[in-house]
């Protein structure tokens, strides 16, 4: 759902956007590291919690020890495991949907 959101809001700002599907094909160990310097997130809010793989792997705990390298690994390897929506245009970025950060970070 929150895709759809920041799409219909890309589309509000007239920004043109790619949409690929990073549970069918995930960024790869280098652009998610890129990704996650732009955000300044840390590397764990770039799991998707709410989802079933995350889930199944029970992954709630072991995130808490792993080195950010492990995660980057992990996340590139599994798309199911990425928080969506992540959006990028190659010099900033975004994760996940929040109205008023994603208006902040897009709409110019």
């Amino acid at each position: 759902m929150t895709s759809r959101k920041s799409e219909k809001a890309l589309e509000g700002f007239k920004k043109e956007y790619k949409f690929i599907d990073v549970t069918v094909k995930p960024p790869s160990k280098a652009a998610l590291k890129k990704i996650i310097a732009q955000t300044g997130e840390p590397v764990k809010k770039f799991f998707n919690t709410a989802g079933v793989a995350f889930k199944e792997m029970n992954l709630k705990d072991k995130i808490k020890t792993m080195k950010d390298a492990e995660m980057i690994e992990l996340l590139a390897s599994n798309g199911l495991l990425i928080k969506r929506p992540l959006v990028t245009d190659g010099e900033k970025s975004t994760v996940g949907y929040k109205e008023d950060l994603f208006k902040k970070a897009w709409k110019k």
